[in-house]
């Protein structure tokens, strides 16, 4: 053949690709959607309705990245998510041209003394250094981001022993001294892939001074590969802690009790919006899960929402006092506050008793990091602000307050947040999703679905081998630090030398008119309120 020939052939290949080829895809797709009988829009605008799909498919993405401004997206902002990674990543909050919150809405605001503490006047522990990684910024324009990371000694600002929150202190054999007020709520192994629990496990041993909440998945090698300090969780299932047929095992709680890195205990009766029993998708329960739970491979699980071994408070205590007398060890519950007259009944048997949990967390009912079902989540508890003020309230007015430590959760991913609630009355803190995006989280809403494309919340190999355990592990360990850097700066304003000293005299509320209230005014107000009706 001649070169013509060549380059008429070569034209009429370019014809095809560049016409005929998307007029038969065009024609097959109006006939496929013309004849299928799933979609109406489809159906009456074939091809053409493709795009609403399209659009609605993007739209979350387009939401995050481009539309939502800085302070919008659910659950947490732009905003909140870039504050999280730059603590973990840098090791850095500081922000230039001034805040971005919007002053005009009702919120909490702490209140800052006039001859606030010096550095030297804090009472922190800052002797032991810790040997981290931290990124540095080389170069950063619109194109291109140079970045390097380095090491870092950095100062863990530990609580100073006299100041540390001790669980059990007077019950217990072997009481849980913590040197730090923030640690990771319970997530499961299986719920998160073995490498974020690992990078997270290995994160918080490096930083010390803090605790991972093994979730009621039961107790991992994973969750033990960075040697932190272990609450471990027993949900109603008994992961890890059960008979073959279910029933709860003695004698695995023993040999759980006698790992070095236990050191106190859950009971999960509820929790954020799992106010139901857990629930794992079947592609999650791998072989290994299963063993470790002792359940079937690959079968979804659906924990039932209550224990059996007790259906009322004094059985419950009761089943508390043995595993305390068995373990040695603190022993907590985890609820969600709804049911205010229940909750008075149990602290009331408290007080008569002389009985109780060593620790309460109260979840609020927007916390939850994985699968549960719409109407739970939005309207099911109490959120935290309010929940945690009337446990609060309630333990004291019955006296018990001092036998008993509160761990708030729910969001609270921020120093700031962390402080209110501390002055709200928590002793302590946990947090989920602020150790989830220090792991590389990207908050893309399908926790529940096993197909996290950051790696995180996903048992699937191929997903998880983006996510390298010694790189992340060195930014959970800086978001720890950072926050508690940040309650340290926060107490100093406030005119306290360390932040176990927040009250509810620290903070006020503002309301959408400029009106401030203090909290105790807020809940004097709720009790007439409360009164008034009674009467």
């Amino acid at each position: 053949m001649s070169l013509t020939d060549y380059l008429v052939i070569a034209l009429f290949v370019f014809i095809s690709l560049v016409i005929f080829v998307p007029v038969i895809l065009l024609i097959y797709w109006y006939v496929k959607d013309d004849r299928q009988k799933q979609h109406s829009i489809l159906r009456n605008f074939p091809v053409i309705g493709k795009v609403r799909y399209f659009a609605e498919n993007v739209g979350p993405e387009l939401r995050q990245y481009l539309f939502n401004n800085d302070t919008e997206g659910k659950p947490f902002s732009r905003k909140e998510y870039q504050d999280v990674v730059k603590a973990g990543k840098y090791k850095e909050r500081l922000i230039g041209f001034g805040s971005i919150r919007d002053f005009d809405e009702e919120g909490f605001y702490i209140r800052n003394t006039l001859f606030p503490k010096l550095v030297d006047e804090m009472k922190v522990d800052n002797t032991r250094k810790i040997n981290t990684r931290v990124y540095k910024v080389d170069g950063d324009n619109l194109f291109s981001r140079k970045e390097h990371s380095e090491e870092k000694l950095a100062d863990p600002y530990y609580l100073r022993d006299e100041d540390a929150v001790v669980l059990g202190e007077k019950s217990c054999r072997q009481p849980f001294r913590v040197k730090g007020l923030v640690g990771q709520s319970a997530m499961s192994y299986g719920s998160l892939g073995e490498k974020a629990i690992t990078a997270l496990s290995k994160g918080l041993g490096l930083a010390g001074g803090t605790w991972m909440n093994t979730g009621e998945g039961g107790l991992s090698q994973y969750h033990l590969a960075g040697s932190p300090d272990i609450i471990m969780q027993i949900g109603p299932d008994m992961f890890g802690v059960r008979k073959a047929n279910g029933e709860f095992s003695w004698e695995e709680f023993k040999k759980k009790s006698e790992i070095p890195e236990v050191k106190a205990f859950e009971l999960k009766l509820a929790q954020g919006a799992k106010t139901r029993g857990g629930h794992v998708e079947g592609e999650k329960v791998t072989e290994e899960i299963a063993s470790i739970r002792l359940v079937e491979v690959g079968k979804t699980i659906n924990s039932p929402n209550r224990f059996y071994e007790f259906d009322n408070v004094p059985s419950m205590f009761e089943f508390i006092e043995e595993l305390r007398s068995v373990g040695g060890k603190p022993v907590g519950m985890k609820i969600v506050v709804g049911d205010l007259d229940a909750l008075e009944n149990m602290i009331s048997y408290m007080n008569e008793s002389g009985k109780g949990p060593d620790f309460i967390t109260v979840d609020g009912g927007e916390g939850g990091t994985g699968a549960t079902y719409q109407e739970l989540a939005d309207s099911v508890g109490l959120p935290i602000q309010s929940a945690l003020t009337v446990v609060d309230e309630m333990l004291r007015e019955y006296g018990v307050r001092d036998r008993v430590k509160i761990i708030a959760s729910g969001k609270l991913i921020t120093p700031d947040k962390i402080a209110i609630a501390l002055a709200m009355g928590a002793d302590l803190v946990n947090i989920a999703r602020g150790f989830m995006i220090s792991v590389g989280c990207i908050m893309a809403g399908v926790c529940h679905t096993n197909h996290c494309p950051a790696g995180v919340a996903t048992t699937d190999k191929k997903l998880q081998d983006g996510l390298i355990v010694e790189e992340k592990h060195y930014r959970v360990c800086n978001y720890v630090i950072s926050l508690r850097e940040g309650l340290y700066n926060l107490a100093a304003a406030a005119g306290i030398d360390n932040p176990t000293q927040f009250e509810r005299k620290h903070i006020v509320h503002k309301d959408k008119f400029g009106r401030v209230s203090p909290i105790e005014d807020i809940l004097h107000a709720a009790k007439r309120a409360q009164l008034q009706k009674e009467n």
